[in-house]
């Protein structure tokens, strides 16, 4: 095999998405051959050198797995957590493969996530050029005026960098009305600090819909694999090829496959391989 940079080799193995690959690498916790390597131009030959993280030989999953999850409140979107919180790996209970976040959603938001093994389609889908969109229903305190609307829309300064231009959208009035907001970036913590920009604080928030991938009937802890399609509909997407027609909403579809109800352990998880249709959702079982 011809040598690869080492962040893509990490990705390609399931083990990280790139970005938290290239992570992994500048905090030496990646070895070639017995060597600690923390240059993010290296490169390796997978099928020759020996490659570990945190001293464990990588190994390339024998099947993609391409989970949604609605994420609590409360809950880390990491493999795990120093301070001992409760991360989404905590949430899927049953499963043996290992997965990770794809993306992220801060400890108090909640709702839609992806998780996989499959490196490359994170970056795919993550990659700044890709533009995925992501919705978001957000309660906020207070009502924008239309002209604070408007320059919502047209992206406002963060860190000395306005923001992309952005969906914005008022679904229901009051003290404390609830917005939907859809953006094509996902820069830290930026809905909360958009609307903070204007003098509002965000009570809720949380993402419904990722691309073509709706949040749909799952509840809070509760999870359920893609299937073939609609991982096939998310890459085109990212790829700038966008479907032709739509066959309908992806939660309905999720809904009409045969799968099992929402359960504990590993009796409610159904392993996958890339070309096969996955059903079913679990419940964290806590």
């Amino acid at each position: 095999m011809p040598e690869e940079r080492l962040q893509k080799i990490l990705a390609t193995a399931g083990i990280a998405s790139r970005r938290k690959a290239e992570e992994l690498i500048l905090e030496g916790r990646v070895t070639v051959n017995g060597a600690i390597v923390t240059e993010l131009g290296s490169k390796a030959d997978a099928g020759r050198d020996h490659i570990k993280v945190d001293g464990k030989l990588i190994r390339p999953p024998s099947e993609f797995l391409y989970i949604a999850l609605y994420k609590p409140d409360c809950v880390v979107t990491t493999v795990s957590d120093p301070q001992r919180r409760t991360t989404v790996i905590d949430l899927l209970q049953g499963l043996r493969t290992r997965v990770f976040p794809v993306g992220r959603l801060d400890y108090h938001s909640e709702g839609l996530l992806i998780l996989t093994n499959d490196g490359e389609f994170a970056n795919l889908i993550t990659a700044a050029k890709s533009h995925v969109p992501k919705t978001y229903l957000v309660k906020i305190k207070g009502q924008l005026t239309e002209e604070e609307e408007e320059k919502f829309r047209n992206g406002v300064p963060i860190s000395g960098r306005r923001t992309a231009p952005a969906g914005l959208r008022l679904i229901r009035r009051g003290d404390n009305p609830w917005y939907e907001v859809r953006l094509i970036e996902g820069r830290n913590q930026q809905i909360r600090i958009m609307f903070k920009h204007f003098g509002h604080l965000v009570e809720k928030l949380r993402r419904v819909r990722i691309g073509t991938l709706e949040v749909g009937g799952l509840k809070p802890g509760e999870f359920r694999l893609l299937s073939t399609d609609e991982v096939r509909k998310l890459k085109r997407l990212a790829e700038g090829k966008p479907e032709a027609h739509s066959t309908g909403r992806p939660e309905a579809q999720a809904k009409a496959r045969p799968g099992v109800k929402p359960g504990r352990g590993p009796q409610s998880i159904k392993r996958q391989g890339p070309e096969r249709k996955a059903g079913g959702k679990s419940k964290n079982g806590r």
